[in-house]
């Protein structure tokens, strides 16, 4: 059986995805602390395909006095500003002209549409349509509801023997703090995901990597799911 572990995030890439999709079972963790690094912070927002290049979409958060308490599903929402539409008008204003546009617009217009008070359940609301979308029938655990009790690498460790995990599935960053002989002495073989993320057709001229999964969804349709597909992503060094 093999495991991933990943934050919850917000419309996620296609990277997020093919993890998924390389696994038997995916645990969302979504007890720790929101990852702050710039780089990596996708937990409240991600980016889609414009005529200009890209724009970010940000689900504003309350954070204030909150400094180190921050956990991935406690986080409110800040719903002072009409960022829900702002959202959808962004979406609707860039994809309408693409091709299955229409075919998944009413569930994404219902996601937006939902006054959602917590992150967690904004995010998990919106990984279902996904999982829907790209025909992903895996199993999804929470970490907040696996009675964990260890910290970094041991916690990866914990989440993966309480999941019957065979392998562990990590991403490239993970060779940079996992501790590998850890994962040998559980019986735990460890891979990492190293995303060569695909070329398609986008809405507007050139193209930009990394957006969000909708990007490729209101362009491809049915056949997203074979493009972000990835199987050589996987190596064990």
């Amino acid at each position: 059986m093999i495991v991933t572990i990943m934050q919850p995030a917000y419309l996620p890439w296609l990277g997020f995805f093919d993890r998924i999709a390389a696994s038997d079972v995916f645990i969302v963790l979504d007890h720790v602390e929101i990852d702050r690094n710039s780089k990596t912070k996708f937990a409240n927002r991600n980016r889609i395909r414009t005529a200009q290049g890209w724009s970010w979409l940000t689900a504003p958060i309350r954070s204030k006095g909150k400094h180190g308490e921050l956990r991935l599903n406690e986080i409110e929402i800040n719903n002072e500003t009409k960022w829900r539409a702002k959202h959808w008008r962004a979406i609707e204003l860039n994809y309408r002209r693409a091709p299955y546009f229409t075919d998944y617009a009413k569930r994404f217009q219902e996601l937006f549409e939902t006054p959602w008070t917590h992150l967690a359940a904004l995010n998990s609301a919106g990984l279902k349509i996904f999982l829907d979308a790209f025909a992903l029938e895996k199993k999804i655990l929470s970490s907040s509801e696996m009675g964990c009790e260890k910290a970094k690498d041991h916690l990866i460790i914990e989440l993966c023997r309480k999941a019957g995990a065979k392998t562990y599935l990590s991403g490239p960053f993970g060779r940079d703090y996992l501790n590998t002989e850890g994962f040998r002495e559980a019986g735990i073989e460890l891979l990492f995901h190293d995303y060569e993320h695909p070329t398609y057709r986008q809405c507007f001229d050139g193209f930009e990597p990394y957006m969000s999964a909708i990007d490729l969804l209101f362009n491809h349709g049915a056949e997203s799911k074979q493009i972000l597909r990835r199987p050589e992503s996987l190596s064990a060094s």
